[in-house]
């Protein structure tokens, strides 16, 4: 899905596009996702959706060397910052077949008074770096009252960045793989599409065969409890955003009895199907378009239309353009000779979508690239959503992401058969990105892994109370999924920020942050059905 981390700091969305969107964090199928904890057993719910049961209070025997392990706490060349190793089952349903080391940080309470204890960040993905997150943005960006009470902690989940990654394309792979169209006009293009979708899966299953079967998400849910455990914290204060809401909300489905201060930001809905998700999540970024849009419209130096155009003339010229750049894809400078295309040039915008302060960003790239014949600035922006480097390296974001996806939940769909026959509701959806999203949602049909998980609802009976943020305007985490997964949680208050980007804590709202605050530091929920601006 398009459902990507927030690095704030550098402006790179929480992030989910064109096969771009495959790995974009957040909208395609790939980011976003729902699955069941391996084994716990499920109960029918009223709407015969599976609910995540909780497992056992007490710890199985076979996994008390994992519960009572040290941490060796190192320098992580970062000031400020410790690192550790952390162990965990590879397999939770065989603990003695091997373990996953995993990567931990810290930044001690500044504080002189007793810390609250730690506090454990998640910007999203899957596939987004926590520690990265850790040292750039939360351990020195959060309000300082927060920082002075926790001890602030992250971990990159199983499968992702320093925590034995998942490993798939190579550079050149990748850069034909982000190239390729993903609206294909012909069965020609429709069968290069599927290829590169193939060729994705079959080199995650080559280089990563064995891991690629333990990366859930209640994999990794239950690798938090064994930290909470090894930091000596009886229960889990957790900051989850994105992708990082169902990572919480699955601890507390498994363990509601250890949930301690949770904030939810950007909250993903687990009782969809990958298909709904995408769907839903479609109509999001036509929403933030939308608004971005009605902004532009207000400009004289829109690129997309005159002063006072309406939003159905700027989304038709953009239209326009992308079927410009799918006959003759543009130059970028690139030193590796790339050129805009299509769904490079999609992504981009996409990208853009996250946070309106990207806005302006995306005026000037779409201004040289439509005028100028200059793709430079989309290519910037696609770029830094793949996480791709000046070098032509990629990290393994999206590998990450797709690897989580596919296990979480079974695919969108099986073939471009049902892909083509679904266009329709797609593009009602977004008649500016519908297509694309729709034929993205192909990224987990070939995966070599069978998923593991399915649509469910996460109750939490008995966990402390949990804040559930949402952004009415969100295009990644559309808010009625944080409505739902509000009404799903039973000790959950439902926070709304109405506004526009991707989540809401720290994007500069006085009311949303004290609210936040407020709970992390006291304990004491928003009111019901509070509303910030």
């Amino acid at each position: 899905m398009h459902t990507r981390r927030t690095l704030r700091r550098i402006r790179t969305r929480t992030r989910a596009g064109a096969l771009t969107s495959v790995a974009l964090l957040s909208a395609a199928a790939l980011l976003v996702s729902a699955c069941s904890a391996p084994d716990s057993a499920s109960t029918s719910a009223s709407a015969g959706i599976a609910e995540l049961a909780a497992l056992p209070r007490s710890t199985p025997s076979a996994l008390a060397p994992y519960y009572d392990q040290k941490l060796s706490w190192r320098s992580c060349g970062v000031p400020g910052f410790q690192c550790a190793t952390m162990k965990a089952p590879l397999d939770y349903g065989k603990p003695g077949a091997g373990d996953v080391r995993l990567a931990v940080a810290r930044k001690k309470a500044t504080g002189k008074t007793k810390p609250l204890g730690s506090l454990l960040v998640n910007p999203g993905g899957p596939g987004g770096s926590a520690v990265d997150y850790l040292q750039q943005y939360a351990g020195i960006g959060y309000p300082a009252e927060v920082r002075a009470r926790y001890d602030m902690v992250a971990m990159d989940p199983r499968g992702v960045a320093r925590s034995e990654p998942v490993e798939c394309l190579d550079g050149p792979q990748m850069d034909r793989f982000t190239e390729t169209d993903v609206t294909p006009d012909d069965q020609r293009e429709t069968d290069e599409l599927v290829g590169q979708f193939k060729k994705f899966a079959e080199e995650c299953g080559r280089h990563s065969a064995e891991l690629l079967r333990h990366v859930s998400t209640a994999d990794s849910a239950r690798d938090m409890d064994i930290l909470r455990a090894v930091l000596g914290d009886p229960k889990l204060n957790y900051v989850g955003a994105s992708y990082g809401t169902f990572l919480g909300a699955t601890y507390a489905g498994l363990f509601p009895e250890r949930v301690g201060r949770m904030v939810l930001d950007g909250a993903i809905d687990p009782s969809l199907s990958a298909r709904q998700m995408n769907l839903e999540q479609t109509a999001g970024f036509e929403t933030a378009f939308q608004s971005f849009a009605k902004d532009c419209a207000k400009r004289t130096d829109c690129p997309l239309g005159a002063k006072g155009s309406s939003p159905t003339e700027i989304a038709d010229n953009l239209g326009t353009f992308f079927r410009k750049l799918d006959a003759h894809p543009i130059p970028t400078g690139d030193a590796d000779g790339r050129k805009l295309t299509e769904s490079l040039g999609t992504t981009g915008v996409i990208a853009a979508m996250y946070d309106q302060a990207e806005w302006e960003r995306l005026r000037d790239a779409l201004h040289a690239a439509m005028k100028d014949n200059d793709g430079a600035g989309l290519l910037a922006l696609s770029d830094s959503y793949y996480e791709r480097d000046a070098d032509g390296r990629y990290s393994n974001l999206m590998f990450a992401n797709a690897a989580v996806n596919c296990l979480d939940l079974p695919p969108a769909f099986n073939g471009p058969e049902q892909v083509d026959k679904t266009l329709p509701e797609f593009e009602k959806a977004s008649p500016v990105f519908g297509a694309n999203l729709a034929w993205a949602s192909l990224n987990c049909t070939y995966w070599p892994v069978r998923a593991a998980g399915e649509p469910h609802r996460i109750k939490a009976e008995g966990a402390a109370p949990i804040v559930v943020v949402g952004t009415t305007r969100d295009p990644a985490t559309p808010y009625p999924w944080a409505q739902s997964l509000a009404r799903q949680l039973t000790s959950a208050r439902l926070l709304t920020y109405v506004g526009d980007g991707h989540t809401a804590y720290g994007r500069g709202s006085t009311c949303i942050d004290s609210a936040i605050d407020a709970y992390l530091l006291k304990g004491t929920p928003p009111a019901e059905g509070k509303r910030c601006s």
